[in-house]
């Protein structure tokens, strides 16, 4: 019977630490950019169980993971997971985890604040994007009530 392995509790994928005492497909989403389906996908590529222990991962397994997670492409995941299709400069299809996600997402909204756009206007005036409503939300600064401003005599019931 061969000895039983010791649990690790902190393991290190993607400059992320990951608690070793959550199964592999829950301790993944401690990733940035790692959601349940890309880490279903990571798992059976893999050929690790999703229920077993972060902490009793080998490191050929901690290393099958990081070279799913460089490119997943190579690995016949489908793009359609990835969570940066059509990149803009090179205009292939990417998934980025960790700082490559947010140092991505920096860029998009620089270039979309210099080239003016709708979205990079509403960026740069900290407004919001998506088409909320702004006259109750998103009252930066300028104080959270907006009242009606009644006149002395509001008990009398004149105004």
């Amino acid at each position: 019977m061969a000895p039983q392995q010791e649990l690790k509790h902190i393991v290190r994928i993607a400059n992320t630490d990951m608690d070793g005492n959550k199964e592999v497909y829950i301790a993944l989403k401690k990733v940035k950019g790692l959601g349940f389906a890309m880490n279903a996908a990571i798992c059976k590529i893999a050929n690790i169980d999703k229920k077993k222990k972060a902490g009793y991962l080998t490191d050929e397994e901690l290393k099958k993971i990081t070279d799913i997670l460089r490119d997943p492409s190579g690995f016949n995941i489908p793009s359609w997971m990835f969570n940066k299709r059509k990149d803009y400069e090179t205009g292939e299809d990417k998934h980025l985890v960790a700082v490559e996600l947010d140092l991505s997402r920096e860029d998009d909204l620089k270039r979309m604040k210099k080239i003016k756009t709708y979205k990079g206007l509403r960026h740069a005036w900290g407004q919001p994007v998506r088409g909320q409503r702004t006259r109750s939300n998103f009252r930066a600064n300028k104080g959270k009530v907006v009242g009606v401003k009644k006149s002395k005599d509001s008990k009398s019931g004149r105004v």
